[in-house]
């Protein structure tokens, strides 16, 4: 079979809720990725950032082999091995206190929003069923419907209503109405680092140690989610490190399991994720000895292959070399580490989605967010 039947299968028979790029994978190893037609494609998006250590890892495939062999699933109704080595190499690496493991990112943002609320209730003493959570315009936080429920975008939120309430939006990067906008019920700041889908959206300097100030003033829990701009895709293990600042909880997945399987994980201090008792939240797969093999792998793999270090070293690069490139259609580069966008200017013809057609037929591989952004993670 060739591309073009396997394109007719797939919009046949599948719902069409992604508008992929047409060409057709099937193959990947280390940056390079091959379609069906036997072409070769460096892949610069890295599936949204979850496979920062490369297509097909040979010590992350080994690790799955060898746990799979043995056990995959136990459900959190028993303990297994894999789990509290987890737990314990994650908290080490990031310095936290408590690890709630989900799959997902989407999960993981649904977690923290259960884990703040009852600690707002059960320990800041907010009233029942009023705690706010605020969020930022142009936000992407997952699909779910809670997480769409706060989500500035008219495509995602359109005709899925009603939403659950309790969130309250303000402008990214501005960390004065941040503080405007805390009241007594407010129990938390959800806020991605820097902005993935909005199209690589950076706060100015300062903002999140600002941001963390005014949360430490009012005891409002400080979330990052850093599903995406976390384990080294901006050049440091997490983004809030570029700051010096450190989050009351921190959200994480994609790459924690390198893109061989959804791993995602709410870390936060022992404090906030006290309230949550037996029972109240779990998931069937989280936490299960595969995808703890899998991570505790993917870990080690940034660190001891100085890969973090390398995505600050080539992202530089990358980026002093995309800013040299003259065109009257590019309204500004800008990026941290090997996450960077090129914004064109509004009304290029067939914009950001006809140029990564024109990369792809070249060879590299990215893809559009919005109407003229591309955006580059390899």
């Amino acid at each position: 079979m060739k591309s073009s039947d396997y394109i007719q299968l797939e919009d046949q028979y599948g719902a069409r809720n992604y508008k992929p790029l047409d060409v057709v994978l099937n193959r990947g190893e280390g940056v390079w990725v091959w379609d069906v037609d036997g072409k070769k494609y460096l892949d610069c998006l890295s599936a949204y950032s979850a496979v920062n250590q490369g297509h097909g890892h040979p010590k992350i495939l080994d690790a799955m082999i060898e746990q799979a062999k043995k056990l995959t699933l136990t459900s959190r109704a028993f303990r297994n091995e894999q789990l509290p080595l987890f737990y314990q190499e994650l908290c080490g690496l990031t310095n936290s206190h408590k690890v709630l493991p989900m799959n997902t990112g989407a999960e993981a943002v649904e977690t923290a929003v259960k884990c703040v609320r009852k600690w707002g209730y059960e320990v800041k003493g907010v009233e029942a069923d009023c705690a706010e959570i605020i969020v930022c315009e142009n936000n992407f936080h997952g699909r779910t419907l809670g997480i769409v429920g706060f989500s500035t975008d008219d495509n995602a939120r359109n005709n899925f209503g009603p939403f659950p309430k309790g969130f309250v939006t303000i402008p990214f990067g501005d960390a004065d109405a941040l503080e405007q906008a805390i009241t007594p019920n407010t129990v938390a700041f959800l806020v991605e680092p820097i902005q993935g889908e909005a199209g690589v959206m950076i706060p100015p300097q300062g903002y999140l140690k600002k941001v963390r100030e005014i949360c430490t003033k009012h005891n409002v829990v400080l979330i990052l989610d850093e599903i995406q701009t976390g384990l080294g895709r901006t050049g440091k293990l997490l983004a809030e490190a570029h700051e010096g600042i450190e989050a009351d909880m921190t959200l994480i997945g994609k790459a924690l399991s390198g893109g061989f399987y959804p791993v995602s994980a709410v870390l936060t201090t022992s404090a906030i994720m006290e309230p949550i008792k037996p029972g109240q939240h779990g998931s069937t797969f989280g936490g299960n000895p595969l995808a703890c093999s899998i991570a505790r792998t993917a870990l080690k793999i940034l660190v001891e292959e100085g890969m973090i270090e390398n995505a600050a070293a080539m992202g530089d690069y990358f980026l002093s070399q995309l800013q040299t490139i003259d065109s009257n259609h590019i309204k500004e580069v800008r990026g941290r580490g090997l996450m960077i966008a090129i914004e064109l200017f509004e009304g290029t013809e067939g914009g950001a989605r006809r140029v990564a057609e024109q990369l792809k037929d070249k060879g590299i591989l990215c893809k559009e967010t919005h109407t003229n952004i591309l955006r580059f993670a390899p």
